[in-house]
């Protein structure tokens, strides 16, 4: 696919200065672009590299409407006028509406005439697929399962039971979406299984990443909000609830019961313990551990950075001592007042 910076403006907006009707068949980096490329800057830090770039055009916000020569967009929000553009040279493929003849319906399954459901897609009886969505081979969709319109399925998800997706929504392979919460209680020294009778509530713009797990609730459902975005590997507890437009990196664990307010952004590696609120506008660094509940908005980071080993056992055994340390200052104090 070719397009010059005038077809790209007529599309996505935007203001083009310079040559606008030369051909353009791709996106690429400041450092990798070529001359048939066009890429961004979304990043002042990466300015001087306007003056190295090889590529035919760059889209840039107004503040760098002037930094270099070469034909332009200028973008009140260029990172995200990047995202539109790729997405303009890299169309998904169409969907192929139809059933496979190897997929399996149950009584009481329906299928939208503009759906596509791929090969040895199992769907349960009474659930539905929605207009224009897309379950690949191998989707497994239990009873009364609910695929909203224009929902992706890649292959390999399994949705069990009762359990619901809006529309528009993005899930990667692997993903299991509605398995029984981690839920036992204590009896005879032993552990007795607490039926998870609960499901999983999924609203519409969602994208989920390989691999992540969403449990199903105890009694009330799993909620994850319109617009959510969840990265590969993420465990999400039972009875969890998730704002709307919140972003979480991967690899993070939420224990059950816990509630993640609106637009918040969630680092890679967190762990938060189950039964605490975090309120909206909150920004957790990567690889930090949640224990008790978040009141207000703002960025927070727990954990030690990485240093050399040496200095890593020094800081450690010193840590050991903080208690004693403590009280000493705490009596020297005491003694300084009388």
């Amino acid at each position: 696919m070719a397009l010059t910076l005038r077809e790209i403006v007529a599309k996505l907006g935007g203001e083009a200065v310079g040559e606008a009707a030369a051909p353009l068949t791709g996106v690429a980096t400041l450092d990798s672009a070529g001359p048939a490329d066009i890429t961004f800057l979304a990043n002042p830090n990466y300015r001087g590299r306007l003056a190295t770039t090889r590529a035919g055009a760059v889209i840039l916000g107004p503040g760098d409407r002037d930094a270099g020569r070469m034909p332009r967009i200028v973008a009140e929000n260029p990172y995200a006028y990047y995202a539109r553009t790729v997405a303009l040279f890299h169309p998904e493929r169409k969907r192929t509406p139809g059933v496979h003849p190897t997929a399996q319906l149950a009584p009481g399954a329906t299928v939208a005439a503009s759906a596509e459901v791929g090969p040895y897609v199992v769907i349960g009886a009474g659930a539905s697929v929605g207009e224009g969505a897309v379950i690949g081979a191998h989707c497994v969709l239990g009873d009364g399962v609910a695929v909203g319109a224009d929902t992706r399925l890649h292959p390999r998800v399994t949705v069990y039971e009762r359990c619901t997706l809006g529309a528009r929504c993005i899930v990667h392979s692997g993903v299991v979406i509605g398995a029984d919460g981690f839920g036992m209680a204590r009896e005879a020294g032993g552990w007795l299984k607490i039926p998870q009778v609960g499901a999983v509530r999924i609203g519409d713009d969602v994208e989920i990443g390989a691999n992540t797990a969403i449990d199903r609730g105890a009694l009330d459902d799993t909620i994850v909000g319109d617009g959510v975005k969840l990265d590969n590997l993420i465990q999400v507890g039972h009875n969890c609830v998730i704002g709307a437009h919140t972003v979480i990196a991967g690899c993070t664990g939420i224990s059950g019961s816990v509630t993640i307010g609106r637009d918040c952004l969630i680092g890679g590696g967190v762990g938060i313990v189950g039964h605490i609120t975090i309120c909206d506008g909150v920004t957790i660094s990567g690889f930090s551990f949640v224990t008790k509940p978040i009141t207000q908005p703002g960025t927070y980071t727990s954990g030690m950075p990485v240093m050399p080993h040496g200095a890593w056992l020094r800081n450690a055994a010193q840590l050991r001592h903080l208690d004693e340390l403590a009280r000493l200052v705490k009596k020297k104090a005491g003694e300084d007042r009388e």
